[in-house]
């Protein structure tokens, strides 16, 4: 969240719909400055962030899948050492799978 924060102030309200959408889907470890670090390290990698606009990253924000994010950070997770160790199989385990025990309303 740290890089460009007055862009990250402008979008914060379609990050925390877009966190909403998916607590709703059942996906509660999602977070607006989780979802801003993936737009800058994946979504908007070759892009000049400080010449886009601001309908440019909110409609980036609002396509975002639940799938999108989780891919992103399994293959990022899958990068670094000791991924499989006892501690962090929980994480393994909430990041790959939405949450149970809720009705999905539908």
């Amino acid at each position: 969240m740290n890089s460009y924060p007055e862009k990250y102030a402008q979008v914060l309200p379609a990050l925390e719909s877009k966190c909403s959408e998916f607590t709703y889907l059942q996906y509660e470890t999602f977070t607006p400055e989780a979802l801003w670090d993936f737009c800058l390290k994946k979504a908007w990698k070759k892009k000049n962030i400080e010449n886009m606009r601001l309908h440019e990253m909110v409609s980036d924000i609002m396509d975002l899948t639940a799938s999108d994010f989780v891919a992103y950070h399994q293959v990022e997770a899958f990068k670094t050492v000791n991924f499989f160790a006892e501690e962090n199989m929980e994480d393994l385990q909430q990041l790959l799978r939405p949450a149970r025990g809720k009705s999905r309303g539908i």
